[in-house]
């Protein structure tokens, strides 16, 4: 351990008049350790006094949980450092709790490993003990996540007052929990002024239920008490985790100045009153379910934002003003009482909806609102609103709108024909100066990414990309094939030679990697385990251009060409398949195309220009999650152009049960496919060539069905949408669609139905 003596005096000593000995008896000493282990922290951390400073030596600190307990003083705080910035990576089951006053804490990387408390960084050392004027900075927690998706914890919980959380780096946080709370469970920390500003919120992905949000800001039961925090100039990047990107639950917070960059879900304000929502800006890029600002509860204030490209609808639209609960309980819905919306500018946005959630509960409509001088354009000129119930309760007056064939709503409305130019801060303005003061202020700048956490930590993706790194061939030598994958690198390809591959044993994918057959040629692949391929955690896989057989499989019912880990899978994977010909899975009863196991979570799962012959089981199975509580198996499920021929059980079978409202699909796409003799064998229980629960977009189209069972939907919670439209249906039962809880969302239309042909 190095203890190093710094005094700092701005006075000199004759002055003073005093002696060096005099001196240092009236001035208390800082002092500098640099400590190069647990134990050698733990023998000076008891003892810090105002200006130390503690530098942790460089390297990898494994299974450190840091006590940062001590007073310094605004002049002297306490400092807890990396000996360099980003080169003290505390790994394993690591984490940070301080408390006292005047706290400094920069440069510390979280990475590889979880916490093994509630918390990475607590501002608290136990419920009494909290943290007050003091920072957190330049520090990095990435990928940081229980492997136990369900298991929830906190990357960041602030309590105690006057506390600053800066210029930090979080991202791919992956299991149950938010990423940053504000905690208000006691008086300590209630009140608290907290400042949360330039930090990076790097990626979180779709966690597929409830409990993903990127920041929260107290919680429904201390939500009529104000937080007074501050969330300023921060960058929120792909925060995909749920419908609520910002969850405000507490009241006088102000949200200034953030961007939010395709990023799924809203800025809610849950619950609490008097918050300001101003001068964020929100850029979608048509990317599905951005989504913008969603108003609930009394006194809120909306102005001089700015959004543009965002394609979310419901609760994840633009805009929106929800409806609340006469007489609401405390963690329900609010009444919008007296809120202010304006100044803002929305381009290209497809929804904005207001009484939003209008239903038998949900019956107290807007009142004493106000929406005026906003600028809402849109370049198709379609109307953007929809109002779900009575509106009268909203004032509107001085709004901009962009010649529309018919506006739903007209009173204080001027529609015009409008040129947009994009000025120097990046963002489109009206050029007519007839309106320069409506909308949002050109003044206005958008924090940019560069702008926020550590300068040294770069901001990579947290994803790799299919058929980004090498390409290896391997022929069909034995074991060839599954030596070349287990040595290939994340992102290789591995392209087969012409031939016929007999695998001898599994094939677990833990790295993203592509498998095709070489150009004008289709290589079979048999098997002899229950699965060929098994993808787990960091696993993505993509095969094209191949045959599979199951005529070498194990005499076995449930077997599987493709399967996941079958049970705790934290990080999402992605799953292609594109011109591949599956023959004769039939070998015994119940033999699957690809089987998820409980927890897994693909963020797409496409099969396209693909044929499917002779499978006594299903081709998809995505029915894992059986406990109802929102939570499924795959963002995406896309069938496209394919061939189905011969399937005993369903194409694809999917659950999503419960009527939690905070996340966004499962989606289920299919589009021109051919389907004969599908869904008719006995174990098929559902007897249906397509079984769908839950799903909260569900589009098929433009296929024929022969032969074949019916498609079953069925519609859960929320506003599901489900388009079954221009199908052909040859000796084939009638699509079949059930309103369990959800109001009739439901098209059928064009589709033709022929007795034989």
């Amino acid at each position: 351990m190095k203890k190093e003596f710094n005094l700092k005096l701005n006075t000199p000593l004759l002055f003073l008049g005093l002696s060096s000995t005099t001196l240092f008896s009236h001035f208390a000493l800082a002092e500098s350790y640099t400590v190069a282990s647990p134990n050698e922290y733990k023998k000076i951390a008891q003892n810090l006094a105002p200006g130390d400073i503690v530098n942790l030596k460089n390297g990898t600190w494994q299974d450190f949980e840091i006590v940062f307990s001590a007073k310094g003083t605004q002049e002297k705080p306490i400092i807890l450092q990396a000996q360099t910035p980003g080169a003290v990576i505390l790994s394993g089951q690591s984490n940070l709790r301080l408390a006292g006053e005047h706290l400094v804490v920069k440069g510390l990387v979280f990475k590889n490993g979880f916490t093994p408390s509630s918390e990475v960084i607590s501002f608290r050392k136990n419920k009494d003990e909290l943290a007050y004027n003091s920072r957190v900075t330049e520090v990095v927690i990435d990928n940081y996540s229980n492997p136990d998706k369900r298991e929830s914890d906190y990357w960041v919980g602030l309590y105690g007052q006057n506390n600053r959380f800066d210029h930090n780096y979080l991202a791919g946080k992956r299991n149950k929990g938010v990423t940053v709370a504000v905690r208000l469970n006691t008086e300590q920390s209630q009140q608290n002024s907290h400042k949360i500003d330039h930090n990076y919120f790097g990626p979180r992905p779709v966690f597929g239920s409830n409990g993903g949000e990127t920041l929260r800001i107290g919680t429904s039961h201390y939500s009529l008490t104000d937080s007074l925090t501050q969330v300023t100039n921060n960058y929120f990047d792909h925060c995909d985790g749920e419908v609520e990107i910002i969850s405000v639950k507490s009241g006088k917070n102000t949200i200034k100045n953030n961007t939010f960059f395709e990023s799924k879900g809203t800025l809610t304000l849950r619950h609490g009153n008097g918050n300001v929502v101003e001068e964020n800006v929100f850029f979608g890029n048509g990317v599905d379910h951005t989504g913008g600002i969603r108003v609930i509860n009394k006194d809120q204030v909306v102005r001089n934002n700015y959004l543009e490209g965002l394609t979310g609808y419901r609760f994840g639209s633009a805009l929106t003003v929800m409806n609340g609960v006469p007489n609401s309980k405390i963690n329900r819905y609010h009444q919008v009482n007296n809120a202010l919306i304006e100044n803002n500018t929305l381009i290209n946005v497809s929804h904005i909806q207001l009484a939003a959630g209008s239903d038998a509960e949900r019956s107290a409509t807007p009142v004493n609102s106000i929406m005026r001088n906003n600028v809402i354009y849109n370049e198709n000129k379609k109307d953007v609103f929809t109002a779900f119930d009575d509106i009268s309760g909203i004032k509107f007056s001085n709004n901009i709108l962009n010649q529309v064939a018919k506006p739903s709503i007209s009173n204080g409305f001027e529609s015009d024909t409008l040129t947009l130019k994009r000025g120097d801060n990046g963002l489109l303005y009206i050029a007519n100066k007839k309106y320069s003061k409506v909308g949002a202020t050109k003044s206005l700048k958008p924090t940019l990414k560069s702008e926020t956490g550590p300068r040294w930590y770069a901001k990579s993706p947290i994803q790799t990309a299919f058929d980004s790194a090498k390409t290896h061939t391997v022929d069909n030598t034995e074991g060839a094939l599954f030596n070349a994958i287990k040595a290939a690198n994340d992102g290789d390809v591995i392209e087969l030679a012409a031939g016929n591959y007999n695998v001898a044993k599994m094939i677990a994918i833990d790295k993203t990697l592509t498998l095709r057959g070489a150009k004008n040629t289709k290589p079979t692949i048999t098997f002899e385990r229950t699965a060929l391929f098994e993808i787990n955690n960091d696993g993505s896989l993509k095969l094209e251009n191949l045959a599979f057989s199951g005529k070498n499989s194990p005499d076995s019912s449930g077997n599987s060409l493709i399967r996941t880990a079958k049970w705790g899978m934290y990080k999402n994977y992605r799953l292609i398949l594109d011109n591949v010909k599956v023959t004769d899975l039939d070998i015994n009863h119940s033999f699957h195309v690809f089987d998820s196991g409980s927890g897994a979570f693909a963020d797409v799962l496409s099969i396209t220009n693909s044929e499917f012959l002779n499978v006594t089981g299903d081709i998809v199975r995505l029915n894992k999650e059986r406990d109802d509580l929102g939570i499924y198996n795959a963002e995406y499920l896309t069938l496209k152009n394919n061939t189905f021929k011969d399937i005993q059980g369903a194409v694809a079978k999917v659950y999503r049960g419960g009527t939690d409202e905070s996340t966004f699909g499962p989606h289920v796409i299919v589009l021109d496919n051919s389907f004969e003799n599908v869904g008719l064998g006995k174990r098929n229980k559902h007897s249906a060539s397509f079984w769908l629960h839950g799903a909260q977009v569900s589009a098929i189209e433009h296929n024929t069905f022969n032969k074949s069972a019916a498609i079953k939907v069925e519609h859960t919670v929320g506003e599901p949408k489900t388009r079954i439209k221009d199908n052909r249906f040859i000796a084939s039962s009638a699509p079949e669609v059930k309103e369990l809880n959800a109001p009739q969302t439901q098209s059928v239309a064009n589709n033709e139905f022929n007795s034989a042909e």
